[in-house]
């Protein structure tokens, strides 16, 4: 069985499941992407690391990385090996002293791990053929949601966000990491670096 190199290339709320997000994986030497849902605190574990966050308390796969470097083991790479039923299954592949080892894993704990110890996320490329979609496929079904979810109304992330200074928003960004709203973290970083390149 082949196997393909995959890059992280969005994470989205699902539209068709509430609290769900959509982990979207793409080959990275063609265009077929790997659409999977998953939780929203998985999702939240992977964007900060993707986001360079730093959480108040340290989580689950942060522990799991501290552990392993504190013994000497690396993470040589994550696989999606198979999937039935619509439910993917992955492994992640440590290695300690020249020894390697295997270990069983859902396939949203397997990229958060991947992501922080900066190694190759892999799938079979029956994967790719069963439940890969091409780019023009996914982008056609996030306009379709953005369509429905046009006129609903939902809190705005960043309250006033215009008449607020640069140090309120790197308080009330203090205050996110805090509380752990990763989300609304993400979004106040991103209105300072704004701010920031502006001014």
């Amino acid at each position: 069985m082949e196997k393909i190199k995959l890059d992280i290339a969005d994470i989205a709320p699902s539209g068709s499941t509430s609290g769900a997000y959509a982990l979207v994986l793409t080959e990275e030497s063609g265009a077929r992407r790997l659409p999977i849902v998953i939780g929203g605190h998985e999702a939240q574990a992977i964007a900060i690391e993707l986001e360079n966050m730093t959480p108040s308390r340290p989580l689950t796969h942060d522990l799991f990385k501290s552990f392993a470097h504190s013994f000497g083991v690396t993470v040589e790479e994550v696989i999606i090996y198979n999937l039935i039923e619509g439910i993917f299954f992955a492994k992640v592949i440590a290695v300690l002293d020249g020894r390697r080892a295997e270990i069983d894993s859902r396939t949203s704990d397997a990229v958060a791990i991947a992501v922080r110890f900066k190694c190759p996320i892999y799938c079979y490329d029956f994967i790719l053929d069963s439940a890969g979609v091409n780019a023009e496929e996914i982008e056609e079904s996030y306009q379709i949601e953005e369509e429905q979810s046009e006129g609903v109304a939902t809190e705005a992330p960043v309250e006033s966000a215009g008449s607020m200074t640069i140090q309120e928003l790197e308080a009330e960004l203090a205050n996110a990491i805090d509380r752990e709203d990763y989300e609304r973290a993400s979004i106040l970083r991103d209105e300072i670096e704004k701010r920031k390149r502006e001014g």
